[in-house]
């Protein structure tokens, strides 16, 4: 796992079970007890760009995504307080719920689902999210 830390305890991660990101981000920040996760597009480890698959997929690649964006900053999906989704058709709300609510179990963080007019590479979807850092 590639981390580097920064003044005042800020470590950014980007860990191997994830692309490269695609710009001048880390896919996690860790600071102040919480971990701050970019938002995932539907690409997958080995760095296919996932914009032709049907909705469903997209959904379950960027949930991967989050996992290991989680997992890399030593924190779990249970661990989450906060997640935005942003959607190209807020029609696909439903679909997505129902694979959100499968992922993540008995988990409630905060939500808030977002249509915008278009994501990066067309994909359908784009997730971020906030968790709380693993007690150490």
């Amino acid at each position: 796992m590639w981390r580097d830390t920064v003044a005042n305890e800020v470590i950014l991660n980007n860990p191997p079970t994830l692309a490269p990101p695609g710009g001048h981000y880390s896919h996690a920040v860790t600071a102040n007890g919480f971990v701050f996760v970019a938002g995932q597009l539907p690409i997958a480890a080995d760095g296919t760009k996932l914009a032709d698959a049907p909705f469903e997929r997209q959904a379950q690649q960027v949930l991967t995504n989050i996992v290991a964006a989680l997992v890399g900053a030593g924190t779990t999906v249970e661990r989450l307080v906060q997640v935005r989704v942003y959607l190209t058709d807020i029609k696909t709300w439903p679909v997505f719920n129902a694979i959100y609510a499968e992922w993540i179990g008995s988990s409630r963080p905060a939500r808030a689902v977002v249509p915008v007019p278009e994501l990066h590479y067309g994909f359908k979807i784009e997730v971020e999210a906030v968790a709380l850092r693993n007690a150490t």
